[in-house]
């Protein structure tokens, strides 16, 4: 069987399955994602020993530590992949939910339902729990998902996969409900990004790279965002104790995510004393400082800043930092070389947090808090299943309402068109 033949007939059982899972009661959705749940638990030494085959491999073809850490599942990452479904579980159903109701003056009344979408397909990179929140997400909102994950995790993926579909399936979820691309040739993609007739929706999560190519590519609509250039802003008014912690755990807990802060603002009032405590833990956590003139005035050991180091994802452990003389100069610079991905701003002043909030043109807004709660789980939605900057349909992560739409239901009592 050719890529694409294969590629049709994961499509086409998508498709014909569609409408069984649409319907889907909730009650089997929610025992198959508990069951899922508890069996990656129960399997966790063979999805460990799957992984530890791609990290072999990851290594000899000299993949980044960023992409390396994207790619290891340990005891905690699995359990916090199997909570995530939990939680998912235990989240109102949004399919069927009644969003408003009105009265025409005609006495018709119109409103707007929830539907699914219909199928999904999830191309995506190096990360496996990926595998597990497109999966879960997808299954309690109806929608059948289409998996193709990167090379370097296919062995992890297959995995995965197949003991959330052995779950499925022991709770009566239809065949074809979750389904993965098993082929690593790189024409599966385009083959898929094809697929216009029977796919509803492609989500591509990874590198900036890989999810321009799906855009340029796709003949079905795409939700994305080509990368997170997360900025925090340390005011004047800011809790120096506060922001510190703030400033380094949104640069140093995980650099290689996308909502890892990639520049730092300082107010120029409290640049001096703010930036010598920084530059002693950054120093110390291994973080590469590339500053503006007045930082490399006060930090004298620190590089320059080129224009591009602005707009770069570093995605490892190197900040930009730019001095800056109040909150108009923050909000500036972020509408300058953000992605509307997230900000954050650090500040004890109530009316400074609320322009921030309201002028800062990003997906996710932040006040006294660190970039890296820009997060589906963090935010409460159980899961993501990707992050939108495009503000069509979907702006920030994606939860179960982001992947349903709206149609509209009208009940009349023989109302006609004159």
């Amino acid at each position: 069987m050719t890529v694409r033949e294969e590629l049709l007939r994961i499509a086409k059982t998508a498709r014909e399955t569609s409408l069984k899972i649409a319907n889907l009661s909730t009650d089997i959705k929610n025992k198959a994602l508990l069951r899922m749940a508890d069996a990656l638990e129960k399997h966790s030494t063979h999805i460990k020993q799957a992984n530890a085959k791609d990290i072999e491999k990851g290594r000899e073809k000299k993949l980044s530590s960023a992409m390396i850490d994207r790619l290891t599942l340990t005891d905690r990452t699995i359990k916090n992949m199997a909570d995530g479904l939990r939680e998912v579980a235990g989240l109102p159903d949004p399919v069927g939910e009644v969003t408003r109701m009105w009265r025409r003056p005609n006495g018709l009344w119109v409103g707007r339902m929830r539907i699914p979408i219909g199928v999904i397909g999830i191309i995506y990179e190096s990360r496996p729990n990926v595998t597990v929140d497109a999966g879960g997400l997808c299954l309690k909102s109806g929608n059948c998902v289409i998996l193709r994950g990167g090379s370097e995790a296919i062995n992890s993926n297959i995995s995965i996969m197949e003991i959330m579909v052995d779950a499925c399936r022991k709770e009566g979820v239809p065949e074809g409900a979750i389904q993965i691309v098993r082929t690593t040739d790189r024409s599966a993609v385009l083959e898929l990004l094809s697929l216009e007739d029977f796919i509803d929706l492609i989500i591509p999560r990874g590198g900036e790279g890989l999810i321009r190519f799906v855009a340029e590519n796709s003949r079905i609509p795409v939700i994305k965002h080509y990368k997170g250039v997360c900025h925090v802003f340390v005011d004047e008014s800011a809790d120096l104790d506060m922001a510190e912690e703030i400033a380094f755990n949104a640069k140093v807990q995980r650099p290689g995510v996308c909502n890892a802060m990639e520049t730092l603002l300082v107010h120029r009032a409290v640049a001096e004393e703010f930036l010598q405590r920084m530059y002693r833990r950054y120093r110390d956590a291994g973080v590469e400082i590339r500053g503006c003139k007045e930082t490399v005035s006060i930090l004298k050991e620190v590089k320059g800043a080129s224009e591009e180091d602005w707009s770069e994802e570093y995605l490892d452990l190197i900040l930009s930092v730019k001095v800056v003389g109040d909150i108009d100069e923050a909000i500036h610079h972020i509408s300058r070389y953000g992605s509307l991905h997230t900000e954050a701003i650090v500040t004890g002043d109530y009316r400074n947090a609320q322009r921030f909030i309201k002028e800062v043109n990003s997906s996710t807004v932040l006040v006294n808090a660190s970039t890296r709660f820009s997060d589906g789980f963090q935010l409460g939605l159980g899961a993501e299943i990707g992050i939108s900057t495009t503000k069509i349909h979907a702006f920030g992560p994606m939860g179960l309402e982001e992947l349903t739409t709206q149609k509209f239901i009208v009940y009349g009592d023989g109302q006609i068109r004159e």
